[in-house]
């Protein structure tokens, strides 16, 4: 505790995501850990954003960087987080624990994708309440001070104790494991990956897309395909043209992993990396496909004349006809969505694969002028 008996607080975060989700925490947290705490103790939260898990997922590598920088700032209480999954033994990490010294590592995909900004407050709290005690020893009584399980589990995957060496600082480890656990870590790495922003990234691809479109149309025989074809078949060209989108821009910007490491854990994390990416560049795909099907069907509803349309097609124009029209040029347009992603940077859709932002994060360590670079801080 610190001369003035406030409590300082440091959020470590690595850039991107967790930073940006330690800044908003910090502007309630004081107000919060007081309330909890209680006593009259009062606490000051700090920010530092800096990628302390650069080139590193080994977990007790990363709890000697926390200690280190909460030697050298003179912290009192230290929460690292992290959007990595990281592994222990097997199983998904949810949070490190060391009493003694003051300090955790918060992996927060394991916390799931849904509502991440609450349920990382309410994880942090728990956690610098159970670490903000003068320094305690006995078992029994750290014993006492654990956070609740609750603070960490989810409705449908509850977390537990999980194996610490003894060779280890952490006196607390709390895990995710089976499907339920793999379930909730790749729905946190999607939420980490964050696929909103992968669709204005896209801008290139939508253009040509849009393109292709308005093109197909105005042609009658797009029109006589369109109404050959049965909804079995509409929903296959869906899926192919997505996958071919989604498969375009993985090859073209580099986006899968390949572990240089033979573990079970560097395959586990590499299979995890992958199937994020998918999912992610899935989603931001399928949302251009449902933009490109509106307005495909508006454009079709502007300049379509049903006299001309049946006249080429022996079928009338009705609201169904709209519809599968728009559906199947949805479809083509997707097609030629893939061809205009190659004129896309991989700047555009770094964001969609942890390889990528990982060595964005070595890139900057290594370009920092002190090994250890000092983070923004925020009161």
């Amino acid at each position: 505790m610190s001369s003035k008996g406030v409590t300082v607080v440091a959020l470590l975060a690595d850039p991107d995501a967790p930073t940006e989700i330690a800044r908003r925490m910090a502007r309630m947290l004081p107000a919060r850990l007081a309330d909890k705490a209680g006593k009259g103790r009062r606490f000051e939260v700090k920010v530092a954003s800096e990628p302390f898990t650069a080139e590193s997922e080994d977990l007790s590598t990363l709890m000697g960087r926390i200690t280190e920088r909460a030697s050298d700032e003179g912290w009192d209480v230290v929460v690292a987080l992290t959007d990595l999954p990281l592994h222990t033994q097997g199983r998904k990490l949810v949070v490190n624990l060391d009493h003694v010294h003051g300090l955790a590592l918060l992996s927060l995909p394991a916390l799931g994708g849904f509502r991440l900004q609450t349920k990382a407050g309410r994880a942090v709290v728990e956690t610098v309440i159970a670490l903000a005690e003068p320094g305690v020893t006995a078992a029994e009584e750290r014993q006492q001070r654990q956070p609740s399980q609750a603070a960490f589990a989810g409705r449908l995957t509850p977390v537990h104790p999980g194996p610490v060496g003894a060779d280890e600082s952490t006196d607390l480890r709390y895990v995710v494991s089976g499907p339920r656990g793999y379930a909730r870590v790749l729905a946190g790495m999607v939420r980490a990956n964050r696929p909103w922003r992968l669709v204005p990234g896209l801008s290139k691809a939508l253009a040509a897309a849009l393109a292709t479109g308005a093109v197909a149309t105005v042609n009658s025989t797009v029109w006589s395909l369109a109404e050959a074809l049965s909804v079995p078949r509409l929903v296959i060209a869906t899926v192919g043209s997505i996958a071919l989108m989604v498969g375009w821009l993985i090859v073209d910007a580099e986006l899968w992993h390949r572990s240089t490491e033979n573990s079970p854990e560097a395959r586990l994390r590499a299979r995890l990396y992958n199937v994020s990416t998918v999912v992610t560049v899935g989603i931001g795909v399928l949302v251009c496909y449902a933009g490109l099907l509106v307005i495909n069907l508006v454009w079709a509803l502007f300049i379509l004349n049903d006299r001309v349309f049946a006249s080429m097609t022996r079928a009338p124009l009705d609201g169904a006809g709209y519809l599968t029209l728009s559906w199947f040029v949805a479809s083509t347009a997707t097609v030629g969505g893939a061809l205009g992603s190659g004129l896309e940077s991989d700047e555009a859709i770094r964001a969609a694969a942890y390889s990528k932002r990982e060595q964005e994060r070595r890139n900057m360590l290594h370009n920092q002028e002190q090994p250890v670079p000092t983070g923004t801080e925020i009161r």
